[in-house]
């Protein structure tokens, strides 16, 4: 009990020192300024709806591999074969969004990576199939984290002036705001009880500070990109 209570402490001092000043850091962004300005244009949340697209899209293919790989143990199959569901609608609401900015399909599907948002989306997969299993809940717990607070974030500004959103081009944010606070839980959980040793615990703050740095960076490219 002692070890698990130690470990929870450290989970949330990841948290606290890391994942939280680097969401701070993506508020304070250019990108996110904007947003809370009424500012932001249109350009830009095209260019966060089909670069998300293209990683999530990214991710859903490497989960299927993952079960493809892992045919012939049901244990792992299933873990990737599950992670593959909960992602699988998310590309569309993507796409959803981007339209309902007014992207054309034709320039939806001939868009290409801004690197940011490549750089974001191959650590994200280096964390699914080359990094240990406590790296890979280190990434879940610092993908997720912030996800779920640029979602809260995404879903109040664009619901009211001067963007004005339907509900319908919000899904994304609306369901990662709840969705994501489940995900975060279960990999704090599984971070508190496999982060045993000093060095898995530096392989999880290093984790949580790369993503950070790629998420800032991740939007900061869209915001140069989509000017």
């Amino acid at each position: 009990m002692a070890t698990s209570v130690k470990n929870q402490a450290f989970v949330r001092s990841v948290v606290d020192d890391i994942i939280q000043p680097g969401i701070d850091r993506l508020m304070d962004s250019r990108y996110f300024t904007d947003l809370r300005a009424g500012t932001l244009t249109t350009r830009r949340v095209q260019g966060f709806a089909v670069q998300h697209y293209i990683h999530n899209m990214g991710v859903l293919k490497a989960f299927a591999l993952g079960a493809a790989q892992h045919a012939a143990t049901d244990s792992a199959f299933m873990a990737y074969a599950n992670g593959m569901g909960e992602e699988l609608t998310h590309p569309n609401m993507c796409r959803a969004l981007a339209y309902s900015q007014g992207m054309s399909q034709e320039e939806f599907d001939a868009t290409v990576p801004v690197f940011g948002a490549l750089a974001h989306t191959a650590v994200c997969i280096h964390g699914m199939y080359l990094a240990t299993l406590v790296e890979m809940r280190a990434n879940a717990l610092s993908n997720e984290t912030m996800v779920q607070r640029y979602a809260t974030e995404f879903n109040e500004y664009l619901s009211k002036a001067p963007y004005n959103l339907s509900l319908e081009a919000r899904e994304f944010f609306t369901v990662h705001m709840g969705a994501d606070i489940e995900h975060t839980e279960r990999a704090a959980n599984s971070i508190a009880e496999l982060a045993q040793s000093e060095q898995d615990q530096e392989k999880v703050r290093a984790m949580c500070r790369n993503m950070a740095k790629l998420k800032l960076g991740k939007f900061d490219s869209i915001y140069d990109e989509y000017a």
